[in-house]
């Protein structure tokens, strides 16, 4: 088939990569946010999947909004069967979604119709699952309530951040799409309605959402840590500043603080919760590198119960 790639950040990477090098579909052009300026410089910067594009000698087409006349005049000049989709970032109206005649396929990371929306992975993590996927399904006008073509499961390791997760479901995921446009183009593939019973939504996670309760049990806490890193990344407050909480252990046996406070060993650092400890492993404080809390705890000299939190 002729295909259009729709994609922008690096977890759509694997994907893109996987189709080129199936050897059965033509990847005739790419479609992706345009330039958004990143560093120090704020310099405009392409997007990963733009600059995997280029370098792979495809078209790349920088839509500001889907509904440009100017885009979609190229996509029909093009003229897709289909135009699979990782991680795009902006919403298709129907008149793009009508241009491919078999559709646009969203290659989408949880098991749906569990955890529709922007953040399934850290939506995952935070609620405790076990296991999620990779789900491919052919968009509609709806958020992510298309039929589905094929999933892939994944098992949510204890230490899983977002970021582990998220690159294991990437490429899991790139084989998952390729089977999918393989089986839509000979026939044998076909979309099942999505059950009504078991949605969930992710919205996006903003960096308020991300602010650590320490009344809320230990596991959540660890859950709010891990599904948070590496964006928006958990925070706390510390002496009326923000300190950033990158990675931290439950302690079980630790039971004697009350939520927030600190207790600081020659190489450790413990914090209370609502139910036991949890042991702060990596922190950033505000303007800071990364750093081991050990150290950090050295450099401010935390006195006898001071705690964390607002």
């Amino acid at each position: 088939m002729k295909l259009v790639f729709a994609g922008t950040p690096e977890v759509a990477v694997p994907a893109l990569d996987a189709l080129i090098a199936s050897g059965r579909h033509e990847v005739a052009a790419v479609v992706t946010r345009p330039d958004a300026p990143a560093g120090r410089g704020r310099r405009l910067v392409a997007s990963p999947v733009a600059e995997r594009a280029e370098e792979a000698g495809i078209e790349v087409l920088k839509p500001v909004k889907p509904r440009d006349e100017d885009f979609l005049a190229r996509l029909r000049e093009i003229g897709p069967d289909a135009c699979p989709v990782v991680a795009y970032g902006a919403l298709l109206p129907r008149v793009a979604l009508d241009v491919p005649a078999l559709g646009w396929i969203n290659l989408h990371f949880s098991l749906l119709p569990a955890w529709r929306g922007a953040a399934p992975v850290q939506h995952a993590i935070m609620a405790g699952d076990e296991i999620t996927g990779a789900s491919t399904f052919l968009i509609e006008e709806g958020l992510d309530s298309g039929p589905v073509y094929g999933t892939v499961t994944e098992e949510i390791r204890r230490t899983d951040t977002s970021g582990d997760l998220l690159t294991r479901l990437a490429f899991a995921g790139a084989g998952l799409l390729v089977a999918t446009m393989d089986g839509i183009e000979d026939g044998t593939l076909k979309a099942v309605p999505q059950p009504a019973d078991g949605i969930t939504l992710a919205p996006k996670i903003t960096v308020e959402n991300a602010h650590v309760d320490w009344s809320a049990p230990a596991l959540r806490v660890d859950r709010m840590v891990r599904g948070c890193t590496p964006a928006p990344g958990a925070w706390t407050v510390f002496r009326g500043e923000r300190l950033k909480l990158i990675h931290a252990t439950p302690v079980p046996e630790r039971t004697d603080l009350a939520p927030g406070e600190l207790s600081v060993g020659k190489n450790n650092v413990y914090v209370g919760t609502g139910s036991y400890a949890v042991e702060l492993l990596w922190v950033q404080a505000q303007g800071k590198k990364p750093m081991r809390a050990a150290d950090w705890a050295r450099g401010v000299r935390i006195a006898s119960g001071e705690r964390l939190g607002a």
